[in-house]
């Protein structure tokens, strides 16, 4: 059974891999045999994991990518299927956030929250799902929603970041049922609170509020990246072979009261 969740000899490509939950997702796709093609929007980041990636012995490719640029995103997947012949699984990751009153909302930040976080996946499902449809060997994608697409979020002034992440949601669904006449497997994590850079950033803005979220969470703390290895890894893996347009969501409990 254990085998099932191995996942030698596949290429996963994972945006957002510079750090925080994206670097967790791609370390844990490597300890379990996969090469790996990292993207990210800052270079030094991402080749910093590429080497962790290397430590575990399994190869790695980096690049610079913003995933808003399509073009940016084509000739990244290109010099992928260059490299390694193929890419078997994606796990859009990309995502940015920031706060404001929905009535105060810059247009700009409006842009880029969706640009982001629902176009970015676009681009990048667009142009691997492409390369996986010639492979003609079906493949995994993997969406990084939130539980903040499911549910109204208190106090977080970020109405345009749950927007988006509703929007990644529907497009998994929609996406998977389209695309299982080519054996394209298509789901979603949507984890809770995880201590990343945005939220250490809320915590240097605003303690007493980041204490009030910790105690909103039933488990009585906040995700780590760990706590995605298993999820990312089970829809990567042939154990879940049967699963699509699922929203597994990863919050410590946090949407079940």
């Amino acid at each position: 059974m254990l085998a099932s969740f191995r996942l030698d000899g596949r290429v996963a490509m994972v945006t957002g891999a510079g750090q925080g939950l994206g670097r967790a997702m791609a370390l844990a796709l490597a300890q379990a045999g996969a090469n790996l093609v990292l993207l990210d929007v800052v270079r030094d980041t991402v080749e910093a994991v590429a080497e962790e990636v290397h430590t575990l012995g399994r190869e790695a490719l980096a690049a610079q990518v913003d995933v808003r640029n399509g073009q940016q995103v084509q000739e990244a997947v290109a010099q992928a299927v260059e490299r390694f012949g193929a890419v078997h699984v994606l796990v859009n990751n990309a995502g940015v956030t920031s706060g404001s009153p929905f009535e105060d909302l810059p247009e700009e930040d409006w842009e880029r929250v969706i640009g982001v976080n629902l176009t970015g996946i676009y681009h990048c499902t667009k142009w691997v799902g492409r390369r996986m449809i010639e492979q003609g060997m079906g493949g995994s994608i993997i969406n990084i929603a939130s539980m903040s697409g499911l549910i109204g979020n208190r106090g977080g002034n970020n109405t345009h970041y749950c927007a988006s992440k509703g929007g990644v949601i529907a497009l998994t669904r929609s996406l998977a049922v389209e695309w299982a006449r080519h054996g394209i497997r298509v789901n979603a994590i949507a984890p809770g609170y995880f201590v990343t850079p945005m939220t250490d950033r809320l915590k240097q803005r605003d303690a007493n509020f980041y204490q009030e979220l910790i105690s909103r969470v039933p488990l009585g703390r906040f995700g780590r990246g760990q706590d995605l290895a298993g999820a990312v890894v089970f829809l990567a893996s042939d154990a879940s072979a049967y699963v699509s347009g699922h929203i597994l969501v990863v919050d410590g409990a946090y949407t079940a009261w």
